[in-house]
């Protein structure tokens, strides 16, 4: 047993993943994508996923989510219940914002909390009023989607994703299509919102400083099949600024890992990539 596993034993998180593993078949062919991935998110606790292209950040989480299912033995679990489908208790936010065009922005954030029990429609309207202010859109409650620009539009998934109250939070490269400035500004608003809202996030990219801007920790993925191979604890005070020198300095220490692993292949040989590098150092 890895020891990962060992420190899963008896442990109560509110998100774990056990001894994952996910090969996807086509025909007579097979794809590796994860390999025996063992991971818990605390409550409240932000938490970011990196690595190469094709590393199975994103199956991981359509994992959790419930879209897909892992191979025999792996357990996903949220509050010690084991994820079997898509619930209420895991939204996830994609890279494109995938809101209604026909809906206004206040319809898009009623969506979700419309299929929610127990509320009344004057409460569900107070969530969505209190979530859009929250995102800084109260103002545009009544705007089309074609009407905001890609930062604002985002928002207003941040919000339709908060406002049902998740479990977990499940965040899938959210900024990556977005300009700089927009992404920087966005950056400080999620920060703002998760020391309000204390929400259990797991977050994936490609950006390496941009995950330790916003992580708690930032988990480091092998090449495929994807393994978690380190573990960085982020112990910066918020708000965090992404061109802060402490930030860059905690970013180049995880790129320099990855650029390690990445000049190893799964049987411990050196790739004809790293060994051209050697020769131009």
């Amino acid at each position: 047993m890895s020891k990962v596993s060992e420190e899963l034993q008896n442990v109560t998180a509110k998100l774990v993943v056990r001894d994952v593993s996910k090969t996807f078949r086509s025909g007579k062919s097979e794809v590796a994508a994860l390999r025996n991935i063992n991971l818990k998110v605390n409550e409240g606790e932000f938490v970011c996923l990196v690595g190469p292209s094709g590393c199975g950040k994103s199956t991981l989480l359509n994992l959790v989510a419930g879209l897909d299912k892992p191979d025999d033995g792996g357990c996903i679990s949220v509050d010690d219940v084991v994820v079997t489908g898509p619930g209420r208790d895991r939204m996830v936010m994609f890279q494109e914002h995938a809101l209604f065009p026909w809906l206004n922005v206040f319809d898009n954030v009623m969506f979700g909390l419309r299929l929610k029990p127990n509320l009344t429609e004057p409460e569900r309207r107070e969530v969505a009023k209190f979530y859009l202010h929250l995102v800084g859109l109260e103002k545009f409650a009544q705007n089309s989607i074609h009407e905001l620009s890609g930062g604002m539009r985002q928002r207003v998934a941040l919000a339709r994703s908060l406002a049902p109250n998740p479990r977990v939070l499940l965040m899938d490269e959210t900024f990556g299509a977005l300009d700089a400035l927009t992404r920087e500004q966005l950056y400080g608003e999620l920060q703002d919102i998760w020391e309000k809202r204390k929400k259990t996030i797991l977050f994936v990219t490609h950006n390496i400083r941009e995950a330790v801007c916003l992580g708690d920790r930032v988990i480091l993925f092998s090449p495929h099949p994807g393994r978690i191979v380190q573990e960085f604890d982020i112990d910066l005070p918020r708000a965090r600024d992404i061109n802060d020198p402490a930030l860059t300095a905690h970013a180049s220490e995880i790129t320099a890992a990855l650029k390690n692993h990445l000049c190893e292949s799964p049987d411990g040989a050196v790739s004809a990539v790293c060994k051209n590098r050697e020769v131009h150092e």
